[in-house]
């Protein structure tokens, strides 16, 4: 016989599910006022997640360690073996040098601070976040405008602000496949939602960034690049997220937005090229909307900043920007739907998971009438996306001359690099697992319906706190998710919107979790100096999170022709 779930185990629902929140509290409490290490606050979180559904909602042992187990091979496998191939990737361009010459054909297109904060803050940071994401492109952008001549705190805040929009389809689209993944609502239609909200802000976030930089009349000037990028990134956004899937978002809306910004400075740029104060040669300028310390050259045209920049000849950016071409084509191919289903009927295999497939009855008011929960892990190794990366780094190894036994010597290395965001990863998803098949999850859900008619407003305002305080959407998602998801229906309200928009305004809260932080000193040489940091993109991120709420809001009652089936 199935175990019905019992969603108020106290006998009252508000102390139930504020019993049922103790192993999220723990694990934010953990990472928010104690600092611990991000893989070690997981683990307490897990062991609370199964000491509350054992002793408080009386889940048998077996069902419990199974739902762990299961949501533990699922952070292993398909997302742990997207996020190791994606690194793996970026790992071989840097041992071969690739990378350096990246950056020096975007750092050789404008010498205006604004442009280059645009390029490689904005639109390369989101191809970064679409093939890796995990804290990768704020590390290796803040670096890069470092590189050009950036000051250390807005290397490290543009590149947290820059980095927002494209995080729900990061990792190659990992925060919605987890979504999927945890609530069991339709990948495509998740993906669609989200497209249909991120666009939006993916135009908002061009002049944003500027305007935070630059101030207002400095954001005026460069107008037509801001609407260009943005527009540009937002288009395909819409597109592929709609029409293909979350794998190819972010790239294929980031090379758009790169390749149009370029396009546009041959034709046009900006009347006077924008500096810092501090750059020899230029002294600080303070005029009206002017951001303070900083310089303006007269003259139209191209100018070289005074940070030298080798501009590498045609071939030299060719073989560097093709690992990532060969990535893009490679995902590309395995997303498509008919190739897909050819390797998965080579070797796709499905398990029923032991004493969890079916043995979970989810009750009312949870659902309309009783149902059996399903429980099977899929390990379809040939036709996961990992493995067209796989793939994709070997084959563009072989291209650039890497002898068989250091491409094996880069993988270890990696391997043994991320092998803690692995860890990490795996126990946010057995939390999740656990939360879902113990029924802790529907109490919360329940309790948190209570908010009623603003419901949607706080929907993306808590996917916004669980990326502040875990670091990751894709950990958000399986926090709040399924949550997310019970708290619309007992409202009326889609719960694919609902779902979608704690991916949504989860992004917003990336610019503050402790992760990005730590990265972005790190990465910029101001270890110690993360409060500054946070300063300076706190009320960004809080207010653009309210704005997602905002859209929620006017989506759920005004615009509910944009989520599919409303």
């Amino acid at each position: 016989m199935p175990w019905p779930q019992i969603y108020t185990p106290l006998g009252n629902l508000l102390l139930s599910a504020l019993v049922a929140a103790l192993p999220v509290v723990v694990l934010l409490g953990l990472l928010a006022f104690w600092h611990v290490r991000a893989h070690l606050a997981a683990v307490a979180g897990l062991a609370s997640a199964l000491l509350v559904a054992i002793v408080v909602y009386g889940m048998p042992v077996p069902l419990a360690l199974a739902a762990a187990g299961n949501g533990l091979a699922y952070g292993l496998f398909p997302i742990g073996w997207i996020v190791l191939s994606a690194i793996f990737v970026y790992d071989l361009t840097v041992m071969t040098g690739k990378f350096e010459v990246v950056k020096q054909t975007i750092a050789g297109l404008a010498s205006d601070r604004r442009i280059q904060a645009l390029l490689i803050g904005f639109s390369f940071g989101a191809f970064i976040e679409g093939a890796a994401g995990f804290g990768t492109p704020v590390a290796i952008c803040a670096a890069m405008l470092i590189g050009l001549g950036f000051k250390p705190l807005p290397a490290a805040g543009l590149s947290l602000i820059g980095n927002t929009a494209p995080v729900a389809f990061g990792a190659l689209g990992t925060p919605i496949i987890a979504l999927a993944g945890v609530t069991g609502l339709p990948l495509m239609d998740l993906s669609a939602v989200v497209g249909r909200q991120l666009p939006l802000f993916s135009v908002i976030v061009p002049f944003w960034l500027v305007w935070a930089m630059a101030g207002r009349k400095g954001m005026l000037e460069v107008w037509p690049a801001c609407l260009v990028s943005g527009l540009a990134f937002a288009v395909p956004q819409y597109v592929v997220s709609n029409f293909y899937g979350p794998s190819l978002v972010d790239i294929a809306s980031a090379i758009a937005s790169i390749f149009c910004l370029i396009l546009l400075l041959r034709f046009w740029q900006p009347r006077s090229v924008w500096r810092f104060g501090h750059e020899a040669g230029h002294s600080s300028s303070n005029s009206a909307g002017t951001a303070a310390g900083s310089s303006r050259v007269p003259g139209r045209g191209p100018h070289m900043a005074e940070t030298a920049v080798r501009r590498p000849s045609p071939r030299e950016a060719w073989l560097a920007w093709m690992p990532w071409l060969v990535l893009s084509v490679m995902v590309f191919l395995w997303g498509v739907p008919q190739f897909k289903n050819y390797l998965n009927s080579l070797s796709i295999v499905k398990i029923s998971v032991p004493y969890l497939d079916k043995a979970v009855l989810r009750t009312p008011p949870v659902v309309a009438a009783p149902k059996a929960e399903d429980a099977v892990f899929t390990f379809n190794w040939l036709s996961a996306t990992g493995t067209g990366l796989l793939l994709s780094g070997t084959l563009s190894g072989f291209l650039l001359g890497i002898k068989p036994r250091l491409l094996i010597q880069t993988y270890l290395k990696t391997l043994l690099r991320v092998r803690i965001s692995l860890l990490t990863i795996a126990a946010m998803m057995a939390l999740g697992f656990t939360t879902r098949y113990g029924g802790l999850d529907a109490s919360m859900g329940l309790a948190f319906a209570s908010t009623g008619f603003l419901f949607p407003f706080f929907s993306p305002m808590l996917g916004w706190l669980g990326v502040a305080l875990t670091g990751s959407d894709t950990s958000s998602n399986v926090l709040f998710g399924n949550l997310q998801q019970i708290s619309a229906q007992q409202l009326g309200i889609s719960p694919l919107l609902a779902a979608a928009s704690n991916s949504s305004g989860g992004v917003m809260g990336k610019m503050i979790d402790a992760q990005s932080i730590v990265v972005a000193g790190v990465a910029t040489g101001q270890e110690g100096g993360e409060g500054d940091i946070l300063r300076y993109v706190f009320w960004h991120s809080l207010i653009l999170a309210a704005l997602v709420g905002v859209l929620v809001m006017l989506q759920a009652y005004v615009f509910t022709w944009m989520v599919p089936g409303s």
